[in-house]
């Protein structure tokens, strides 16, 4: 029998320092060890608590330790785990229809992380290039949007622009052309009769939640139409709920050939990842072509089908809609001498801070010291995402900590 305490007798300060001791430092983490968490709060091993203005970058839309999803994978966990898909699982057949349903496919190839289905989206599209479209073999050609971010594999960082993803990983890989972002002429020059997908975060999280300009999506969308081409859409951080509708896309009027979705869809309990599209695209696979050992697995089916319950009431679309558009015009009355810009859609924002009151990372460590948790990216930005769950009460108190850090 393990003697290992359930949480850990260490300190803040002696876990941080085992952690930076015996752990590759590919992340630079707030300094803060979370021992526990429920909804929209977290405690660390020390006591205190804090409220999070992150969920896990849209992974826990739901909160943290939602009590339908813990108790559907408990129960789970009682009858089978993994069976690989060597086998079929009782969860498996009803996963896969429910969330073909919810997106109005047709099928579903699931994976695990976010950055494995977006490799099964890339390979899914070079095959059907082949198979259907009837480019030459090996000059399938991907369009992909400069800031993008889609995971940190060898080939999704081939295409991206952030150097600090991307240097020291050569050599990249071939068969991507990126243009700017929300440049449709850009975008319908790049287009030729090689191009078998178009791929696209409908709003680039990691980049600071950028949107694209009115009627983007929809040119996208017609140009690829009219093109033969796949438009893939990246809704891993976007997608389930975040942005105040099920997809962001459907904000727009658009839907895409493909879904590629990760995050939410595992509740913040495990990870699932799925790619979902017609018959006629993910109908190119044959058994033996791709797959995965996880993937599909009875446990993630059985989270993820009440994820896919919990969307289908609509309840926390409007929550993050409602929710959303309080977050909004109060961030807009953030004073200007500290914030140059906000963005956003839902509950989902970025701050951009005047370089001159301080950077992302000295604001989010401001926060923390209040008991709010947040995330810089690129520099000048803080990104805030707070749980789908959270309540206007707490979320209107984590925005007052945010006002008292930037009136200095």
């Amino acid at each position: 029998m393990s003697t290992q305490p359930t949480l850990s007798s260490r300190s803040s300060a002696e876990s941080i320092a085992t952690a930076e001791a015996h752990s590759a430092h590919n992340y630079h983490p707030l300094p803060v060890v979370i021992a526990t968490a429920d909804g929209a709060w977290v405690t660390d091993v020390e006591g205190r608590r804090y409220l999070d203005m992150l969920a896990g970058y849209s992974a826990l839309n739901f909160g943290h330790r939602n009590p339908r999803l813990i108790e559907a994978a408990k129960a789970q966990l009682d009858r089978a785990t993994l069976t690989s898909r060597a086998f079929h699982n009782d969860r498996f057949a009803d996963f896969a229809a429910q969330l073909a349903e919810l997106c109005g496919m047709e099928m579903v190839l699931p994976m695990n992380t976010g950055a494995e289905a977006v490799e099964t989206a890339v390979k899914t599209a070079r095959k059907w290039g082949y198979q259907v479209k009837g480019v030459p073999d090996g000059q399938a050609k991907i369009v992909v949007a400069a800031n993008n971010f889609h995971g940190r594999t060898t080939t999704i960082i081939s295409f991206s622009t952030d150097e600090e993803a991307r240097a020291d990983y050569g050599p990249y890989t071939p068969g991507f052309e990126v243009v700017p972002y929300g440049d449709l002429a850009a975008l319908e020059e790049a287009v030729d009769a090689h191009t078998v997908a178009v791929l696209l975060e409908p709003i680039q999280g990691e980049a600071g939640v950028l949107e694209p300009p009115p009627g983007y999506l929809a040119g996208v969308r017609e140009l690829t139409r009219s093109r033969g081409v796949l438009f893939i859409a990246d809704e891993i951080q976007s997608g389930l709920g975040r942005t105040g509708a099920t997809f962001a896309c459907e904000q727009e009027g658009v839907v895409p050939d493909m879904y590629v979705l990760g995050k939410a869809l595992g509740g913040g309990v495990v990870p699932v990842s799925a790619v979902v599209s017609t018959r006629e695209v993910l109908g190119v696979f044959r058994p033996g072509e791709h797959g995965s050992t996880f993937g599909g697995n009875p446990l993630a089916c059985a989270v993820a089908l009440e994820v896919l319950d919990m969307l289908r009431s609509g309840e926390y679309q409007q929550r993050a809609k409602d929710l959303g558009e309080h977050l909004h015009r109060e961030l807009r009355l953030l004073p200007t001498t500290a914030v140059r810009e906000v963005r956003g859609r839902g509950l989902w924002a970025g701050v951009d801070i005047d370089p001159s009151f301080g950077t992302g990372r000295e604001i989010s460590e401001r926060l923390l010291a209040r008991g709010v948790l947040a995330k810089d990216t690129h520099g000048s930005t803080i990104r805030l995402a707070p749980p789908l769950c959270i309540s206007r009460e707490d979320l209107d108190w984590g925005l007052d900590q945010l006002r008292s850090v930037l009136a200095g």
